[in-house]
């Protein structure tokens, strides 16, 4: 078994086919089959189902996958310091929608401060994608805000956070001391899109009370959320952290949840096979010192109620 035979593999994974493959690597379709071949004769598991002209993955091949992908990302890694002239040490941060809005920047500031030789890409998206390119190896470590799914990836909470229901100063919910979760059936609600750890929070939320959201608004930007909310009169439940202007502004009235089922951390996630390297861990310690936000301290807000 070489990192060839790991490469041929993935790429097999990745396209599904073993011409798409050969393709991609400028190598034979014959090449690919006898690769796999021997990958699967090496470990005594078959790799792929071959059903009607298609591949799929096996179980145990998505395990082995999933160490593949790392092996041959440090192989890489370790062959261009090797190999190139003024190699520099990179690390690969992801963020989801929220932190890339509130947090990332400065924690890239100080993360920057305190490692200068070290280069640093940042990939902001939706939790679900952020999960997709850490166990593709095209992210070292994220920082996210939403639930991470998959087994192979390890998710450490480190910042507070906490959801609120938000409307501009002219909504009828305005300046009300409490409103009842019931109601929130009848309104228009701007929402975030599909694979966001944030609406998924609050569909959770919604649909443990046996209500139903009416969405009338969907973006993947939080500007445009917070726009929707101030000029069109919708409702939305968004993250406290990205609402500090808005407030100080006097732009929007905020509503508190009750209970507790809003509060969530955003979370350092990597995969469990990564090799935790000097970065990773600068970037994890700057990650820590972000404390719980006190946004709201002495403002009127109101509360909701079921």
């Amino acid at each position: 078994m070489t990192i060839r035979h790991l490469k041929i593999f993935i790429e097999v994974a990745d396209t599904g086919k073993m011409s798409a493959a050969a393709s991609n690597l400028y190598i034979s379709q014959p090449t690919v089959s006898q690769a796999i071949k021997e990958l699967e004769e090496y470990y005594g598991m078959l790799l792929f189902e071959r059903l009607s002209k298609k591949l799929y993955i096996t179980e145990k091949g998505k395990k082995l996958l999933s160490y593949a992908r790392n092996v041959v990302k440090q192989f890489d890694d370790m062959e261009e310091m090797v190999f190139e002239a003024g190699y520099v040490e990179k690390i690969r941060i992801g963020a989801t929608m929220t932190v890339g809005e509130c947090l990332l920047s400065q924690v890239i500031n100080s993360f920057r401060s305190a490692n200068p030789e070290v280069e640093t890409y940042s990939y902001i998206n939706n939790t679900k994608i952020i999960e997709e390119k850490l166990l593709k190896s095209e992210l070292d470590v994220a920082i996210v805000e939403g639930r991470v799914k998959s087994p192979d990836l390890i998710s450490i909470p480190e910042i507070k956070d906490y959801l609120v229901l938000v409307c501009s100063m002219s909504h009828p919910f305005a300046k009300r001391e409490t409103v009842k979760l019931s109601v929130l059936e009848s309104e228009n609600f701007a929402m975030r899109e599909e694979g966001s750890g944030t609406r998924e929070l609050f569909e959770r939320f919604m649909i443990d009370h046996d209500l139903t959201i009416k969405t009338t608004w969907e973006a993947n930007s939080t500007q445009s959320i917070k726009n929707a909310v101030i000029e069109n009169q919708n409702l939305a439940v968004i993250s406290i952290r990205l609402l500090e202007e808005e407030i100080r502004r006097g732009q929007v009235y905020v509503i508190q949840n009750t209970g507790s089922e809003w509060e969530r951390y955003f979370s350092i996630v990597y995969h469990k096979n990564k090799v935790i390297t000097d970065e990773i861990k600068s970037l994890i310690e700057i990650v820590e010192d972000y404390k719980h936000p006190q946004i709201l301290k002495g403002l009127q807000t109101g509360s909701l109620i079921v």
